[in-house]
């Protein structure tokens, strides 16, 4: 052994990432990881294995015989090139070997992984130095996404009014399409007042398709953009071609100059983010 092992070589001499090492073998990701790279690694410890097993009602004999799935999930536990505790893009979305995307923030001194399906897992060591990379090790196996925008928005009791007008206006088949974009959720409180707001019956404004899809399609942005890669007080076009201005408080302010408040950021899919927000947005 090399004086400075490489990746695997690293977690081969870890006990508690010896499952880790035989899912890299089962995967045929030996070759890979021990190869120049560079790579960063997130290895997830046993304990956090058996927890996943706990999770997918998994044997891990099964597991490990679910070739693309574990390779699926393996890669997404590793980046190309060397990324050290003190170079992570914090709260920024950071794209691993297999897809997809998460992010990592700080909580005090602690670093917490957001992934795929916005479970949060704890790194709870870092900079591990490997001859072709960097470890750090995770308490958790973090797991790609595996619903798009639209399943997300069905799944979440608050947000049925805006299923209903997307249905109505449509766009159902866009919203699950590749991406990515951001969208800008508006509550089912949001649609009540803005239904006061205009003097209209819900079933006026879904019957209104043409006002509705311009509607909702200046809540989506063309692009994945997490909160802390918002442009602060700047003007960010809208599929629909008008701009909105996100300001230093996180409030939207639409074209009409009404603002909206954030209610809650970064919730992850398949093809980019929702953000919930208390106010539905109008075009001029």
């Amino acid at each position: 052994m090399p004086l400075v092992p490489n990746v695997v070589q690293s977690a081969q001499g870890k006990p508690e990432l010896s499952v880790f090492v035989e899912a890299v073998n089962a995967a045929d990701l030996n070759a890979t990881l021990q190869g120049s790279g560079p790579y960063t690694v997130f290895a997830p410890t046993n304990d956090a294995f058996s927890a996943l097993l706990r999770e997918l009602g998994l044997t891990k004999d099964a597991l490990l015989a679910n070739k693309p799935l574990l390779t699926t999930v393996l890669k997404y536990h590793v980046l190309s090139g060397t990324v050290r505790k003190s170079d992570i893009p914090l709260g920024k979305a950071i794209v691993p070997l297999a897809g997809g995307f998460f992010k990592i923030e700080a909580e005090g001194s602690a670093l917490k992984v957001t992934d795929g399906r916005n479970r949060v897992t704890n790194v709870i060591s870092t900079d591990g130095a490997a001859l072709n990379g960097v470890m750090h090790t995770v308490d958790r196996v973090l797991l790609p996404a595996n619903q798009d925008i639209v399943q997300t928005a069905q799944a979440t009791p608050s947000l049925s009014i805006l299923v209903e007008a997307v249905v109505a206006a449509g766009l159902v088949e866009t919203l699950k399409g590749p991406g990515p974009y951001t969208v800008f959720a508006p509550t089912n409180n949001a649609f009540v007042a803005l239904l006061a707001e205009l003097g209209l019956t819900k079933d006026a404004l879904l019957a209104d398709t043409a006002l509705l899809a311009k509607v909702l399609t200046y809540h989506v942005l063309p692009a994945r953009v997490l909160k802390a890669e918002i442009p602060l007080n700047t003007p960010v076009a809208t599929v629909q071609g008008q701009t909105i201005v996100v300001n230093g408080s996180l409030q939207v302010i639409d074209q009409r100059g009404r603002s909206s408040g954030i209610a809650a950021t970064d919730i992850f899919n398949t093809n980019g983010v929702v953000h919930v927000i208390d106010k539905v947005l109008l075009p001029s």
